[in-house]
């Protein structure tokens, strides 16, 4: 189990450990024993970049996933790239705490990288529902839209 966090950026500050036990949460909840997890919080140029190049999006978004295992791997790896602008925008937005809005963006990567999607309305209700039960395990506000 390994867990590492870049924050290439000062805009936010990234609470670390709120993060790492997320990522922990997320991935027992999901019956994930064995993960290699990268964690990469960066500025709207980055991630808008790396959405232009890697899904044909041209705007920065909230999260893109990663995964660099194959799917049904005894070991998940992946990294999340995380905006925390976008973030600070949708919290400020919404009125809440920007760290919620990342924890959100850290949990819904990861169950991409457990294999869910949110392409049609049925994978996304299922998602939203599994979104809302890891706020929930951590303490926090559904903040899910």
């Amino acid at each position: 189990m390994n867990i590492s966090i870049a924050t290439p950026q000062e805009i936010v500050p990234i609470d670390r450990a709120r993060m790492r036990q997320t990522v922990r949460t997320v991935l027992a909840g999901e019956d994930v024993v064995d993960y290699e997890i990268s964690l990469a919080f960066v500025d709207n140029p980055t991630i808008h970049r790396l959405n232009l190049r890697y899904l044909h999006h041209d705007e920065p978004t909230d999260v893109l996933s990663f995964p660099l295992s194959e799917p049904k791997a005894s070991k998940l790896a992946g990294e999340l790239v995380l905006g925390v602008e976008v973030a600070a925008e949708q919290a400020a937005a919404r009125g809440h705490d920007v760290q919620t809005e990342l924890i959100l963006y850290v949990i819904h990567g990861l169950l991409h990288l457990c294999g869910y999607d949110d392409h049609d309305d049925a994978a996304r209700t299922t998602m939203r529902q599994r979104e809302r039960y890891y706020l929930q395990q951590l303490g926090l506000p559904d903040i899910t839209e």
